[in-house]
């Protein structure tokens, strides 16, 4: 998105920030009851470039959708005795907000994924397409990983064989604004 009035950016969010109580209300958004209650029933993990935007992509209000966002959307492995602050952050929402969806959001012209910095580790696909120069199935194949160390957390595995949590991966394009959810029965991703 291309700002044109050339104002620097601070002192627009600066501005943003003092005029949203009235932008929400404008919005018919009741902004005190979200101090009672948080209880958010979707946990959106994503990437935390400054291009990929959740609550946009979403159309969520305030309130919805609990945040994780984190350098390429990688997880770390799950490690009870040293728990990281994304482990936490989503014991948090699991055991505590009880959501019942986590989405894994990946997005296209991801510099972790296009220079293979994903915590160490890449798949075999995940490698394999970077070989090629096929980003887009790096992509994919990341969001795909980052499931599947997200389902080993100690946390996560109950609630995904009782039923009571569901997760999904996504991939966002960023030069369409299209978004596509990972299918695992068709392992492959397709539009929404």
């Amino acid at each position: 998105m291309s700002r044109t009035d050339g104002r620097p950016v601070l002192p627009r969010l600066t501005e943003g920030a003092r005029n949203y109580p009235a932008h929400a209300a404008s919005h018919g958004i009741q902004l005190a009851p979200l101090a009672d209650v948080h209880s958010p029933k979707v946990m959106f993990i994503a990437c935390s470039d400054a291009r990929l935007v959740p609550t946009l992509i979403t159309g969520s209000l305030p309130g919805e959708v609990f945040e994780l966002r984190t350098h390429g959307a990688v997880l770390p492995r799950f490690d009870p005795e040293r728990p990281s602050g994304e482990a936490l952050t989503i014991e948090y929402a699991v055991a505590t907000l009880k959501v019942t969806d986590i989405v894994v959001c990946g997005h296209s012209h991801c510099d972790v994924v296009d220079v293979g910095v994903t915590d160490g580790v890449q798949s075999a696909e995940e490698a394999g397409a970077l070989t090629t120069g096929d980003f887009t199935a790096a992509g994919h194949s990341h969001v795909v990983r980052q499931l599947d160390v997200l389902s080993d957390y100690a946390f996560v595995a109950p609630r995904l064989a009782d039923g009571s949590l569901r997760t999904h991966g996504w991939y966002h394009e960023l030069e369409t604004g299209s978004t596509l959810r990972f299918r695992p029965h068709l392992s492959s991703f397709l539009p929404l």
